[in-house]
């Protein structure tokens, strides 16, 4: 097996543009998040109980898939379309009012 070669001081590479750069993974277009609900996949999804929360909004503001509404003051409850299960929002939480649930236990 020959060793590959890489370039030494005197040679040069020509860098590519990035119009140049062939496609690779998945392009969706720009505001396409509602269309591409990720919640299916998930292994475990917060559960909130309501008597602890403060509606700090710390869920809501951690939260990366904005998978938790918060509106008038309120947070509301979470879209699990679109929650994919991360743990943020339980571990950001200054009252743990949230525990993640494997999600099996409400499959049926």
């Amino acid at each position: 097996m020959k060793a590959e070669k890489f370039p030494t001081e005197k040679q040069t590479v020509k860098k590519q543009g990035w119009k140049d750069i062939p496609e690779g993974g998945i392009i969706t277009r720009a505001a396409s998040a509602k269309m591409n609900k990720t919640g299916s996949w998930r292994a475990f999804r917060p559960v909130i109980d309501e008597s602890k929360c403060i509606n700090c909004a710390m869920c809501v503001l951690n939260c990366p898939d904005n998978a938790i509404p918060f509106r008038d003051g309120k947070r509301g409850p979470v879209n699990l379309d679109y929650c994919k299960g991360c743990g943020i929002c339980a571990s950001v939480c200054p009252v743990k009012c949230i525990k993640m649930e494997e999600e099996t236990k409400f499959r049926k």
